[in-house]
This record gives C-alpha cells, structure tokens and sequence, in this order.
C-alpha cells in the first residue's frame, strides 16, 4: 500500500497527490502552464523554493520557514491573496442591494473549451456581461448603468468541466443624465430575459470567430466547429441563468467574494486519502438535496480533472463592468456615491506584511510559538531543486 506521509494523521494535501501521481501522468500532452502548475503546487513551503531559519531569542528553538509558490492554482497559496483583494474591492462597495447572477455554459462546448479555452473564457465573460449591460440599459427594466464583478469558475464538485461566471450586480444603476435608478425590491431581471439574450450573444460571437478562422488549429478544425454550432442542444435549448436571492447587506457582499474568488478546484479540506494511487475526496450532490458524498478516482484521473481547470497563461479570472470597469471607476463611484447621497468609505490604512498576516491569520510572525519570545532571522535557505524542477514531478528533466 502507497500512502502519503500526511494521511497518517489526516492531513491529505493536493501536493503529496501531485508528487506521488504525476509521474504517471502524460507529460506530452499537458501544456505548458498545467507542468507549471503541476511543479508550483509540488513545490510549495518546501526546500526548492528556499526560505530563511529564524531563532527565538528567549528560548533558543530554530524555526525553517520556506517560501510559497504563489500559484494562482495552489490551495495554499489563496487565503492571503483573498484578502488582499477583499479589502481593496471594500472601497468600491454602494449602499444598494446586491444580486448575485450566474451564467453557465452547456456541456457541449466543454470540448471546445479543452481545445480554445482562451477564448472560449473569454466569449462567456463577453457575453454575461454584455447581457447584464445592455437589459439593465433597457428603459423596460431599469435604463441605468451597473456595476458588475464576474468571477470564473469552471469546475463542478467532482472535478468535471461546468463552465461558469458568478457575476455580482448592484441593484441599480447611474442613468444618462447621473441619477441614480434602484432595482425593484429584491429582483433584478426575469432570468427568461436573461438566458435568451446570453445564449443569443455568445453563439453570435462564437460563429463569428469560426467564420474568421480564429478558431483553426492543430487540435480544433473548422468543420468540428461549424458542426458544433448547429447542435440542436446549443441552439434551442435553453442556457442556464440563476439568479440568487439578494445578499443581505455589504458586509455579506464581502464575504461572500471572499469565499469565492479566489477558489481553486479544489482545496485540500476536501481531500480524504490517498491510497494504492487512488484519491479519495469529498463533493457536495447540489442536484439529490446538497448531500455530502465521497468520490474515489485513480490518481491520473484525479489529476486530469484537476488540470482541466489551469488557466491560460495571463488570462483574468476576475473581471469588472459598467460602473465597476477599471478605466472609469473612480469616476462612476464617484458620480453613484453622489447620486445616492453618501460619502466615500475611509481609504485602508496601509499595513506591513507582519500586520496583516496578524490581522488575517492571527499570527505573530515575529514571535516564537513555543515561547513567545522575539524571532530572528540567522540564515538564509537557498532553492534546492529536486529532479523533477524543470518537468512534471517525479520525472527525470
């Protein structure tokens, strides 16, 4: 029996999966940013990426610190990042209702996605927030401007590919003329509306890139594409578009990016055991009453999954529109904060790093947990690159 060393005491980790599996993985056939991934996540808060050795002063302990990946993939490397980002987007909230829209892609461009997920991605940032836009402007609606903040997400529970935006939408909106137009109370726009003008929208622009040839490759021939468009199920079916009661208030706003923003497909709380090369794992069964379950796969396959979900290179996962958008957002705040009477929030104090690990984590980094006493730096760790530092885990460079 093959067991990582944190599953004797309960505490699974994606890198001990990662190490142990990947060399049975088809290096080929992975791109470039999935063996990067691969070797950021193996890496993490060991030796290869060096660190430094601090001493207490009072008791004499040494402590070996090793540096993080800051892989945007990596489950432990998001909770400071989050937070981070959380605080910045606090200055940017309005005293309105907030409504919480998600636009899910059908499975059948899933293939597509695997072979163009650049743009694929981005057609579906284009096209929610487009839809958003544009039946916000309609006069029958609301004839006002919104913000919205769109976060990708493009896993399920198991793993498998479920291509979605989850967009946060002020309740209203700036017309032509500054004034401020509020939403009905708690409800923004008929879904029906909704799905309609999205699926129109991204199948449009979808067959726009087929007829420019901007979809042609090695992996994803045109005629797959033309043939993909005169599916049945794409284009008289309709596409997924729930709309979530609104939150409570900013601070459940807050929370909630939080929790979703800067999420990984999936994090190590869910990880159960690795045995014999197969994973164990938890997921939640939204469609059988939200019951908790557990899924085993083959450790490959377990990978596989996961690296459906690596992103492009450079591609933003979080994006903003309307009134939220980064060229004129100072400016639109501005006029929506004075449309609705109230003052600008009081800009965040700046914070050193110490400060805000104590202030996120609860932890003191300049203190010994053993005996409270100062810590000091003594030494400095170099990298030291295992074999596999320039390939995926557990290969031979």
């Amino acid at each position: 029996m093959c067991r990582s060393p944190r599953e004797a005491t309960g505490g699974i980790e994606l890198a001990d999966i990662v190490r142990e599996v990947a060399a049975r993985l088809d290096g080929d056939a992975l791109c470039a940013e999935q063996h990067k991934a691969l070797r950021a996540i193996a890496a993490c808060r060991t030796a290869a990426l060096g660190g430094h050795v601090e001493r207490c002063e009072g008791c004499g302990v040494e402590l070996h610190r090793y540096h993080s990946c800051r892989n945007r993939h990596c489950p432990k490397c998001q909770s400071l990042a989050k937070e981070r980002w959380v605080r910045q987007r606090q200055a940017e909230l309005l005293p309105t209702e907030y409504f919480h829209v998600v636009f899910t892609l059908p499975h059948a461009l899933n293939r597509l996605a695997q072979w163009q997920p650049r743009l694929v991605y981005r057609l579906l940032f284009d096209s929610a927030a487009q839809t958003l836009l544009e039946v916000g402007r309609d006069p029958r609606w609301l004839g006002a401007e919104l913000g919205v903040t769109a976060v990708l997400h493009t896993w399920g529970q198991r793993l498998d590919q479920h291509i979605h935006v989850h967009c946060i939408v002020t309740g209203g909106g700036l017309d032509d003329d500054g004034t401020w137009r509020g939403a009905k109370p708690h409800f923004l726009f008929p879904v029906r509306i909704l799905s309609k003008v999205f699926r129109g929208k991204y199948l449009a622009a979808l067959k726009q890139q087929w007829q420019s040839g901007a979809l042609d490759n090695d992996t994803c021939r045109l005629d797959d594409i033309g043939a993909l468009l005169t599916l049945t199920e794409l284009r008289s079916t309709d596409w997924v578009v729930y709309a979530k009661p609104p939150f409570g208030g900013p601070e459940q706003v807050i929370a909630y990016l939080g929790r979703y923003t800067h999420r990984v497909a999936i994090g190590n709380h869910r990880l159960l055991a690795l045995e014999e090369g197969r994973v164990r794992f938890r997921w939640r069964d939204y469609a059988h009453g939200n019951k908790q379950k557990v899924m085993t796969l083959d450790g490959p396959e377990f990978l596989r999954r996961f690296l459906l979900h690596v992103l492009p290179k450079g591609f933003t996962r979080i994006r903003h529109y309307g009134l939220l958008a980064n060229r004129t957002k100072r400016e639109r705040l501005a006029a929506a904060r004075k449309a609705l009477h109230t003052a600008p929030p009081e800009a965040p104090k700046p914070e050193t790093t110490a400060e805000f690990i104590l202030r996120v984590l609860g932890v003191d980094i300049h203190r010994c947990p053993r005996c409270r006493g100062r810590l000091i730096v003594i030494a400095t760790l170099a990298r030291s690159y295992p074999q596999w530092a320039t390939g995926p885990p557990g290969t031979t460079p």
